[in-house]
């Protein structure tokens, strides 16, 4: 369910002033709060403030020096349900009873001169009962042919869904992943990944089992102007191509009739050039939409950090951390981080000092954001 946000009062151009006590994270929720908005945005507003707890204490028309009738928020739970969770579907198909997916695609995502090995796989949906289906964020489970060291069937593998609920076709009828082929040395030997090099190998017209969807936690709020702020490493990247997909693809915005308004900052962090994943289609999306989207890299092998070091998605959270707080302290931002594991100490490290600079204690405030449905993280 969408929340309105008044499309039919968007060319009224007065501005209000909200006031708000005991609201935000941190130090925040014991200050009073303004904040100025035009008319159109009043109404979701208010519904996000009752949503995370705050108290409005008033409603200003103009300059804020004079009192405005307020629109009625709609009563609201103490923790924001930035999605409808039930309608969300979660284990169509289970391990014991998989869906059989059809390969129609299968390419590389990388240019000339990059490290190691990721493809773009897309799989047919079609012919289930039930459908299979899925929405952005959510993951499907892979399990791969053959069997393991022990004669077992190989157990199965999530990946991180990196098409819209649309598919890349947009009927509605495929999924696609993002895949990087698992390899490490063990005793002077070269050891591949079983699920991600059977994904990567896999030719067209092959079956797969597939199980899921699954996952709850990196959905997209439903407010069409919310800010998002996307840090992603390597593969991690494709839940972000679902959300960029849904908020600035044409075909996209048409068919779903969700018409993003707000502001997206990807912050990417790859090895090298020739391995940043769907790079023209984020430019294009940059360059499209300079209002609302913007693309930051950080590039460790080829750019430098402050202090020389290699450029870390870490260093670019700390050269922009001013920037992101602002972001952050708006309570209609949400912050997305997936790629792996070893990436969210320095996110981490990044904010506690953002966080300091600002009086603020990072260790608290992560939790409230958590709690508000407003900080995702999935690594792995």
């Amino acid at each position: 369910m969408r929340v309105s946000t008044g499309r039919s009062t968007q060319s009224d151009s007065r501005m209000f002033t909200v006031v708000v006590e005991a609201f935000g994270v941190g130090r925040q929720r014991q200050a009073e709060r303004r904040f100025t908005v035009p008319f159109g945005q009043l109404q979701s507003l208010m519904q996000s403030i009752a949503q995370q707890g705050g108290r409005i204490s008033a409603v200003l028309a103009g300059d804020g020096a004079s009192p405005a009738p307020a629109p009625k928020a709609n009563a609201a739970p103490s923790k924001p349900a930035a999605v409808s969770h039930a309608d969300v579907p979660v284990n169509l198909y289970k391990p014991k009873d998989p869906f059989i997916g059809t390969v129609t695609d299968n390419y590389s995502l990388l240019a000339e001169g990059a490290i190691g090995r990721v493809n773009h796989i897309t799989f047919d949906l079609s012919g289930g009962d039930p459908q299979l289906h899925y929405v952005e964020g959510q993951s499907i489970g892979i399990i791969p042919d053959g069997t393991d060291a022990n004669g077992k069937p190989n157990k199965l593998r999530l990946y991180s869904i990196a098409s819209t609920r649309h598919g890349d076709n947009m009927e509605g009828n495929t999924v696609s992943l993002c895949v990087r082929q698992l390899q490490y040395e063990k005793d002077g030997e070269t050891i591949n990944g079983v699920c991600s090099t059977f994904l990567c190998d896999i030719e067209p017209g092959a079956k797969v089992k597939i199980t899921g969807p699954v996952g709850k936690e990196m959905l997209l709020p439903e407010d069409e102007e919310a800010n998002v702020i996307m840090l992603a490493t390597g593969t991690g990247i494709a839940p972000m191509r679902t959300y960029l997909r849904r908020m600035f693809e044409p075909s996209e915005r048409e068919k779903n009739g969700w018409h993003f308004r707000g502001k997206a900052w990807l912050l990417m962090g790859v090895p090298t050039t020739p391995n940043l994943l769907y790079d023209a289609d984020f430019n294009h999306y940059q360059e499209q939409y300079p209002d609302n989207f913007r693309y930051t890299k950080a590039i460790s092998r080829e750019q430098q950090n402050a202090n020389g070091g290699r450029m870390y998605i870490q260093d670019r959270v700390s050269e922009n951390a001013e920037e992101i707080f602002s972001w952050i302290e708006n309570p209609k931002t949400h912050v997305y981080m997936c790629g792996l594991r070893g990436m969210e100490p320095g996110i981490d490290e990044a904010m506690t000092a953002a966080a300091a600079a600002k009086d603020l204690n990072w260790a608290e405030l992560r939790p409230q954001l958590k709690k508000a449905d407003r900080w995702h993280v999935e690594t792995y």
